[in-house]
């Protein structure tokens, strides 16, 4: 197997073209990959579509890359929490598009398409604004909506530890929607604190196998988006 590691966070989101779909994992603060989304911000890929829980809180991280005006369109299922004011805004202007798909949805939306799944029926959300324009149909008496599997150019995900070969392991909740991007996308970017050598990690306790991991890099202090925020901290 190839050495995935790289050298810093730069060098990993360096060929993230205009227009690319992303997917980034993290619910809210946790297991967001931070110092790779603050990468992109500096590479400046635009027009992106960004698939992810939330649309981010504060000007860092996620928010930061769309008060940047880089992303024409974002999936996800709570686009305004605590301290979300960047992505309101740009909604109401009509910059960034919004899709919005209910949580459970999305989850089964993203691991449909790392498993090859095109679609599939959910009761979730029938008679709702949501199933405007979806093929409805009716098994054993109950109607269910029609959704499609989602996949991405790049995924952005963040680890607590992985090793050269792309084994990942998470921190307890951080992990959350991380394994199933890394399934859906082309191409799978890894921010890790610790990166070691083959072997080191237990195989009986990875969560994300290397087939599905592309590059890796070492972030030994990764931020946390709450104290930043608490900081007043704006990226760019």
């Amino acid at each position: 197997m190839n050495d995935k590691r790289v050298l810093n966070a730069a060098r990993a989101v360096a060929d993230i073209t205009d227009g690319s779909s992303i997917m980034v994992g993290g619910f809210g603060e946790a297991g967001s990959p931070i110092e790779l989304i603050h990468a992109l911000i500096d590479q400046g890929a635009t027009d992106l579509t960004v698939i992810s829980n939330n649309a981010g809180s504060g000007e860092v991280g996620l928010a930061a890359l769309l008060k940047a005006r880089r992303v024409s369109k974002v999936i996800c299922s709570f686009p305004k929490s605590i301290n979300s004011t960047v992505f309101p805004e740009l909604y109401e202007e009509g910059f960034t598009e919004l899709e919005l798909v209910p949580q459970g949805t999305l989850a089964e939306r993203i691991r449909a398409g790392g498993a090859g799944v095109p679609a599939f029926y959910t009761p979730t959300a029938v008679g709702t604004l949501l199933a405007e324009g979806k093929e409805i149909r009716e098994f054993n008496g109950r109607r269910y909506l029609l959704e499609m599997g989602l996949t991405a150019d790049f995924s952005l995900i963040k680890g607590h530890e992985a090793d050269s070969h792309g084994n990942v392991i998470y921190n307890k909740t951080a992990r959350n929607f991380a394994p199933i991007m890394a399934m859906a996308a082309n191409t799978t970017i890894v921010q890790a604190r610790k990166v070691v050598e083959p072997g080191v990690i237990d195989p009986e306790v990875v969560i994300t196998p290397g087939i599905f991991v592309d590059r890796v890099v070492e972030v030994s202090d990764p931020a946390h988006e709450s104290q930043l925020i608490a900081a007043g901290v704006t990226y760019q």
